[in-house]
Parts: structure tokens; sequence; C-alpha cells
């Protein structure tokens, strides 16, 4: 159930006009139309000092309750809520914000984390049926304040990380078997390059069509029960970039973003749709699982050597 505020807005004075609709915006208030805004029924009452302003204007205001008569109407009125955009640019910023971290002064880079904190917090004032993107977000900021500790404060004691990810010594992961389940996508090929080209140069992989058939000895990734798998809100390539203290490279930032959104949703790439069509080209092209990974791979080691723009996601 939604609550509708129907307003008709006095012509004068045009600063209370001004004000209002401010007002409806900063709320997260979306127009359902002319004259028409909504609220979920729980927070009708942040509509109503405004309904008692514009009555003391001379304007009419009235407060109605809202039920979709099915599931598309439904769906319909839920994606007037949808935040995706705000949380794109919110992680605009915060890409941004990594790429300058290596030139910014400490107290400048504390001054734009502290920044890019309230701005996630006011948007998730107003996000009110949260989804994935909430969590790659708080996820992406917790990863934030561990490059600026790793920049400025290295030799400080560290308490646990939020996200709960031991880090790992990849010295003590070379040349090991590493096992998925077959025919892999997004998240798992990427995980795979991820492993070979950062973590273990002379890794091997299996492709399971039964994950509990996993070899003794090998090391699985990105299924329930995997040694290394979804965690919180990271999918299984970011949980291995926390394990291995790579989340610092702005460049892997971008492939995250991408991948994350590909496997689960959240917070849109503009990229991703690209990466996702070549993807699903390379599966039509190779039946072999290892080729598949090595054509993948020039995917990934191309979009790694393209630059890393201001704003990119």
């Amino acid at each position: 159930m939604w609550s509708v505020l129907f307003l008709t807005l006095p012509s004068q004075p045009t600063a209370v006009r001004v004000r209002l609709w401010r007002a409806l915006k900063a709320m997260g208030s979306p127009l359902l139309r002319d004259g028409a805004y909504l609220l979920p029924s729980a927070e009708q009452e942040r509509f109503e000092p405004l309904a008692q302003e514009v009555r003391e204007h001379g304007g009419s205001a009235l407060l109605m309750a809202l039920a979709p008569s099915d599931e598309v109407q439904r769906t319909e009125v839920l994606a007037l809520f949808d935040r995706q955009e705000a949380y794109a640019q919110w992680r605009a910023g915060a890409n941004d914000w990594v790429v300058a971290l290596p030139s910014t002064s400490e107290t400048e880079a504390r001054r734009r984390l502290r920044a890019l904190e309230a701005g996630l917090r006011d948007i998730e004032s107003i996000d009110y049926y949260p989804g994935e993107a909430v969590l790659q977000a708080n996820a992406a900021l917790a990863d934030l304040r561990s490059a600026l500790d790793a920049r400025f404060s290295k030799d400080e004691p560290r308490a646990q990380p939020e996200h709960g990810i031991a880090r790992l010594n990849p010295r003590q992961y070379q040349g090991k078997r590493w096992a998925t389940r077959a025919r892999p996508w997004v998240d798992r090929l990427a995980s795979a390059w991820l492993i070979r080209r950062y973590i273990d140069p002379q890794a091997s992989f299996v492709w399971l069509k039964d994950v509990a058939q996993l070899p003794r000895g090998a090391l699985g990734f990105d299924f329930d029960g995997a040694r290394f798998t979804h965690v919180g809100g990271r999918v299984t390539f970011e949980v291995l970039q926390a394990s291995f203290g790579l989340e610092q490279d702005p460049r892997l930032l971008r492939l995250g973003a991408m991948v994350h959104f590909l496997d689960v949703g959240g917070i849109p790439v503009a990229e991703a749709s690209g990466l996702e069509a070549v993807l699903s080209g390379l599966r039509e092209l190779h039946a072999d699982d290892d080729a598949l990974l090595a054509a993948a791979c020039a995917v990934f080691d191309a979009l790694m050597a393209a630059p890393v723009g201001k704003g990119a996601a």
C-alpha cells in the first residue's frame, strides 16, 4: 500500500512552490501523475506538514491510500521508487576517489570519504525498497575505508574488516587445482581469470558437473560450500579481491562492478551489457570450458588495458 498526496499548488508565492518541490524531492517521493506524489503508507506522516502548508497558502491537498489491482500495477509503482541511478552516480564518485587516492593528501582523502559516506546514507534514507544495490554500495564503502588505511595508516593495528573476509597470503596458494561448476558464466569466468592473473599463475581448473564430487585438495570457488564464494554483498570475484588484497586497483574495481551487476544485479554499469554480449557469444563458440576460459581471459585482459577515466564505473 502507498499514500498518495494530491496537490493543487497556489500560483503565489513562488517560494512556497519551490520549497514544496524541494521537500518532495528530498524525501524521495516520485510523481505518479501531475500533482500526485507517492510514498509508502508507513511514511505518510512525512506528507502531512506539506499538505498543511499548501492549505495555509490557499492551495488544496488531499491524502489518500493506493492499492494496486494486480501484480503488474504493483511492479509499475515499485519501479517509480527505483534508486539504481542514484547508486550508480554514487559508485562513480567512489571510483573517482580511488583513482585520485595516490595523489590526494590524507586530509582531503578523509574529507571526501566522509562526503561519500554521507551521500550513501542520504540515498539509503529514501531507498524505501532496498535491494542488491545498497548491499553492493556498502561493500564498496568498506573497501574505500580499507584503501584509505592501506594508503595512510600502514603501521596502525587494524580491526577485523567489516566484511569478515580474512586476508590471505598468495604465496600459499601457488600451483593449486581450483574447481568450480562446469559451463562457467560471468562470475566464475572472471574469478578464474583473476586467480590466474593475480593469485596463482600456474593454476589449473576443474569444471565440475556435480560440486559434491570436488577432487581431494582442490580449492572450490563460486558454489555453495566452496572455499571462496559469495559473502554478504560480494560476489565471488569480489571475495577473491578482498581475500588477496586486490581491492585498491581501480581497473579491478571497474571489472568487479561489471561482474557483480551481471551476476546478481545491483548498481548498473554502462559497460556491463557489452561484456555480457561478448561472453554469451564465447559460450556459443566454445563447448570446452578450458577453451572458453582462454577466450574470456583475452576479453578481461583487454578490459584491464582500457584506461579508467573520470566517472568510469
